[in-house]
């Protein structure tokens, strides 16, 4: 492993160290959303696409905000449904506007990026329910997005991470969508304890805290019966077969980088194609430092990457 992450990376750190932010684990989730959404959302856009719509779609309790990024050229284009990572508190379409970009140029693919409901206004399983939906519709409806239903994926970083990971067991579960790639960026996918040794190595310090992680559970997780059930932790799912083929991301400085690696051996015990994609040197929400002023090479080499097995597994 690194002995300390790349030279961009510790300059992100040091710079968000230097504007003594408070940290969100002390917050109230609307004042967490607030900052959060100051330190991620930008005014211009990282790359420009061939079209961008914000819309709704029905949902299981009412209208779900999405928006469809087209890219440029003739479809029908494969799909790829993205859910933003946050803690299942905190992220918007705006905060994950950038990596939602340079994947629909990259993938040569329309990417349907949801807005699902967040706790604790709405906690487990109220997220989970809101990401299998929006998949659901964008299956059936592909063409109205100029996509083509038959090379659908899900994709997401962190909680989105582990929304498309469950939304992929639900597909199997239930039958529907077929789905033909999940690419899983630093998931979180255990929900049952602490026993992970990146937990403990990378506790503080690494963008991602251990207090935050318990604050974000707490508001997410309504009661401890949930944490068996593998649509909150996906690794207590009782088969890993049949699953759609995976792409893992893990980072070295990630307090979720031993579950990630986790999930990807529970897959491939269980016979699912798995890419394992590990970055030594990075840190946990990497793909959304793609910009200024917080612009870390390697956020690219991530992206770039999972967009190479996106577009694989979808052309």
């Amino acid at each position: 492993m690194a002995d300390q992450p790349s030279e961009d990376v510790r300059a992100v750190l040091a710079a968000m160290e230097s504007m003594d932010l408070p940290d969100v684990s002390d917050l109230d989730p609307e004042e967490a959303r607030e900052l959060m959404s100051e330190a991620f959302t930008t005014e211009e856009p990282v790359e420009a696409v061939g079209a961008v719509e914000d819309r709704t779609i029905p949902g299981p309790a009412g209208e779900i905000p999405v928006r469809i990024y087209t890219p440029e050229g003739d479809g029908p284009h494969p799909v790829v449904v993205f859910f933003h990572g946050g803690g299942f508190v905190l992220g918007d379409l705006d905060g994950h506007d950038a990596p939602c970009r340079i994947l629909t140029n990259a993938v040569d693919a329309v990417v349907v990026s949801v807005d699902y409901r967040l706790a604790p206004e709405h906690p487990f399983p109220a997220p989970v329910e809101d990401a299998y939906a929006a998949t659901e519709w964008v299956a059936e409806h592909a063409a109205e997005v100029d996509g083509d239903s038959d090379s659908l994926a899900v994709a997401g970083d962190s909680a989105g991470g582990t929304l498309a990971t469950v939304v992929a067991l639900a597909a199997r579960d239930r039958d529907s969508p077929d789905l033909a790639y999940q690419a899983l960026l630093y998931p979180a996918v255990d929900f049952r304890g602490d026993d992970y040794p990146s937990r403990a190595e990378n506790a503080e310090g690494y963008f991602l805290t251990a207090d935050e992680m318990a604050y974000f559970s707490d508001h997410y997780v309504p009661s401890w019966v949930h944490t068996a059930n593998p649509y909150l932790g996906p690794i207590e799912a009782e088969s890993h077969a049949d699953l759609p083929p995976a792409t893992v991301v893990t980072c070295g400085f990630d307090p979720l980088r031993d579950e990630g690696r986790a999930y990807a051996d529970a897959l491939d015990a269980d016979g699912t194609p798995v890419t394992r994609r590990h970055y030594d040197d990075l840190i946990h929400g990497v793909v959304n430092m793609v910009e200024e002023p917080m612009d870390v090479a390697g956020g690219h080499e991530v992206l770039d990457d999972v967009a190479g097995d996106l577009r694989d597994a979808l052309h």
